[in-house]
């Protein structure tokens, strides 16, 4: 990774700006006033290619090469063949060729990496698509997801919905190795179900729980190594054969540390410390004797390896205290530039900067050595294009390795790295985690000032880089920093930025309420155009039809609210109109005249086993302006929408019929029949007999679409029937906008008009008298 050119202090903080798709979303990131969603044009929407095959990467997954320390025979752990592990490795090779999926559970320590890379080599040709690597740190499921698209199609700057990323990893056929999973539970059968053409091998934290009932996955334990493979390991890793007492000591670290392999690695890291001791005192025995010769000194033996073996037995192996936690140990035996590394990662909680940012931020010129020293001595691994240090050295070296001000200048460092246009995505991506690590550790150093401007330069370009968790943890990091500081304007901006994520992420709910914030923080700091920016996002909300809800819709009577809403969601299923708009119109109508005529028996045997049970909340923003099928929200007692059922059945609500003395009955039948005398569509017509009787029948006045004629009306006498669009209980709201002069108080039946406005937009209020109420 090449380090920006440029003098560091004497650039501005830039932040860096681009455009990405999110579905059906183009995003623009690193605007002024905040980034920006809107609706992506169909002609400018990714065509993803299919990558054919993939091939495993050499070395630890996700790693940056192979380790290259200052070891006497001049390999490191993870150039040394793997001991004692074919069994393991053919077991999984026969279940990944069966199509299982497998998840790797063990001790920390116990080389589920080593063996994770092992497979991954040996695998490459047991799928179509070959082995695809994946680095689980600090990774959600979503961004496991999309590093697994992107590993296996062409399409730079695009992060599909999850229905997207189903269709298009639903052909994928290889093998998925993912190293260090932290979703666990639902997330991760979630992760195997995206992609079902694909078998997986996992390997999770020892503190992952059991695997639910039904789990495609299953457990492989790793076990430690034999005590042969024990002995063999440490001898290689120290250089040199072990003597009596050295076998002895490291049969007894093999029986307390159940073979874990971890362990001898830094044993073999403290047996090169001790030979360092011993080299000294060879040196220093030569020494004495070039200068005062051998005057009576009793007699040496002439071969220089008796002599060294000799004084080797005078330093003392370590115990066994101290070898269960080396870490202290191993720290001090450490090279001046490693432990400047060192007391820099603990104070990153355990992650380390890549090599190019070490001379800038601790003055050490040889990074790629210190860190090689590190990995080594077994205290660093290498992890997702970066260092680490290993399970439990961070616990124990944060007491004795205090931070000592390390870390005071790395925000101001990274603000400036994140924005240069030398810097590329895929290296922001690989510092993920160092970015939040400095965000981390300003915190908890008390410079909030440090962690909104650090967070603020960062964000937008972990936002293009897709590392998508890593932006919502920067985000949420910011936001908290900007409240110390007391700054509207910073916390604005993160208030919007949250905003536009959860409109990326299809969370409308969270998105409302961020961008509310944001425009209320930004109008009372005055900022216009940061206003304008937050009110466009809401109204891409409210363009989508569901979080918000449309123009106030007419009033139901006090204390008649909930029941007409349950009416409405049970009208029967069948009922069609000739598009989504027209059919939420006439199912509303009918649904309320149905109360305010038959009354409560009609309600109840109209219920059928096809009610809608309401619309979903979280609506998808890639079905904007797609209206057709969505459920007509109904004002609730609360104020909150209610949801009006959106299949009913053709017919429309029934009549009700007179006697022949003409006072009305009304009907206690829910039948829905094609008569003319109870029609929805848009014939209006009201029986003035009774039903049955053939009686002529008077057309009504009919309201047309726009852009339709209006048919010629025949001129008569007070005719029955009138409006029941918003009637409840004695009177109601036409949508159609006038009071309507066919309401009559003494008609015996009314049927529903379709009026040429929604019930969204009303053109202006009126009211009806519903008859068949006394």
């Amino acid at each position: 990774m090449a380090q920006p050119s440029g003098e560091f202090r004497q650039e501005a903080v830039r932040t860096r700006g681009g455009e990405l798709v999110s579905g059906a979303l183009l995003v623009g990131v690193g605007a002024p006033d905040g980034s920006e969603a809107r609706p992506c044009p169909e002609e400018w929407r990714p065509r993803p290619r299919r990558i054919e095959r993939s091939e495993p990467a050499r070395g630890p997954v996700g790693g940056v090469g192979r380790a290259v320390g200052p070891l006497a025979l001049g390999a490191g752990p993870t150039d040394l063949p793997l001991l004692d592990r074919e069994a393991d490795i053919a077991e999984l090779l026969g279940l990944l060729a069966e199509g299982r999926s497998i998840r790797l559970v063990g001790q920390a320590g116990s080389g589920r990496s080593t063996l994770l890379s092992a497979v991954a080599e040996a695998a490459a040709d047991l799928t179509p698509g070959g082995v695809v690597q994946l680095c689980g740190h600090r990774r959600t499921a979503a961004d496991l997801l999309q590093d697994l698209f992107a590993a296996t199609h062409h399409a730079p700057g695009y992060r599909p919905d999850p229905g997207q990323l189903a269709a298009h990893l639903a052909d994928v056929r290889a093998v998925v190795v993912v190293d260090g999973a932290e979703p666990v539970g639902p997330e991760l059968e979630e992760l195997l179900a995206t992609a079902p053409g694909c078998a997986f091998l996992i390997s999770v934290a020892p503190a992952a729980p059991q695997l639910p009932a039904g789990s495609r996955l299953r457990d492989h334990l790793v076990p430690g190594l034999s005590r042969a493979a024990c002995l063999a390991l440490t001898g290689r890793l120290a250089g040199r054969p072990l003597d009596v007492a050295e076998k002895a000591w490291a049969v007894d670290l093999w029986f307390e540390s159940e073979g874990l392999p971890l362990r001898f690695v830094q044993a073999a890291a403290l047996l090169r410390q001790r030979d360092v001791s011993v080299d000294a005192l060879v040196a220093a025995e030569e020494d004495r004797l070039d200068v005062f010769g051998a005057v009576e000194e009793p007699v040496h033996d002439p071969d220089p390896a008796i002599r060294e073996n000799a004084l080797r037995r005078t330093v003392p192996l370590p115990s066994v205290a101290e070898t269960a936690s080396p870490a202290v140990r191993l720290a001090e035996g450490l090279g001046e530039s490693a432990q400047a590394v060192l007391r820099l990662a603990v104070a990153l909680g355990g992650e380390c900067p890549t090599a190019p940012h070490l001379p800038a931020l601790i003055d050490v010129g040889q990074g790629e050595s210190a860190l090689a020293e590190l990995a080594d001595a077994g205290l660093a691994v290498s992890v997702g294009g970066h260092h680490r240090l290993t399970a439990g050295a961070l616990e124990l070296l944060a007491p004795h390795w205090p931070a000592r001000g390390c870390a005071d200048g790395a925000a101001q460092h990274f603000a400036w790295w994140v924005g240069h246009s030398s810097v590329s995505l895929a290296q922001v991506a690989a510092e993920a985690e160092v970015l939040i690590g400095v965000l981390l550790a300003d915190r908890t150093a008390g410079r909030p000032e440090a962690v909104v401007r650090l967070a603020r330069a960062a964000a937008p370009a972990l936002a293009l880089a897709l590392r998508w968790g890593a932006w919502e943890r920067a985000l949420q990091l910011g936001l908290e920093a900007a409240r110390r500081t007391g700054s509207a304007v910073d916390q604005a901006w993160f208030h919007h930025e949250a905003g536009v994520h959860a409109i990326c992420l299809r969370q409308p709910s969270r998105a409302i309420a961020e961008l509310e914030s944001a425009l209320t923080l930004r109008a009372t700091a005055g900022e216009q155009r940061g206003v304008a920016a937050a009110g466009r996002m809401i109204d891409l909300l409210r363009a989508d039809g569901r979080q918000l809800p449309p123009a106030a819709p007419a009033a139901s009577a006090p204390g008649r609210g909930p029941v007409i809403r349950k009416i409405a969601a049970r009208v029967p299923a069948g009922l069609k109109a000739r598009n989504g708009r027209r059919r939420r119109v006439v199912v509303a109508s009918a649904a309320l005249l149905t109360f305010g005529v038959l009354g409560a028996a009609v309600a109840m045997t109209m219920t059928g086993p096809d009610e809608h049970k309401g619309n979903d909340p979280h609506g998808r923003l890639d079905e904007v302006g797609d209206t057709g099928n969505a459920p007509m929200p109904l004002p609730s007692a609360d104020g909150s929408p209610g949801t009006a059922g959106t299949d009913a059945t053709d017919g429309a609500a029934p009549s009700a019929p007179t006697g022949t003395s003409g006072s009305p009955e009304p009907s206690a039948s829910g039948s829905a029949s094609r008569s003319p005398s109870a029609s929805p569509s848009r014939r209006s017509s009201a029986s003035p007999g009774a039903t049955g009787t053939g009686a002529p029948q008077e057309p009504q006045p009919q309201q047309s679409e726009p852009g339709q004629s209006q048919p010629p009306t025949q001129p008569s006498g007070p005719k029955p029937g009138g409006s029941g669009g918003g009637g409840t209980g004695g009177g109601g709201t036409q949508p159609g906008g006038g009071t309507s002069p066919s309401a009559s108080p003494t008609s015996p039946s009314a049927s529903p008009t379709v009026p040429s406005t929604p019930p969204s937009s009303p053109s202006g209020p009126s009211t009806a008298t519903t008859p068949g109420k006394s």
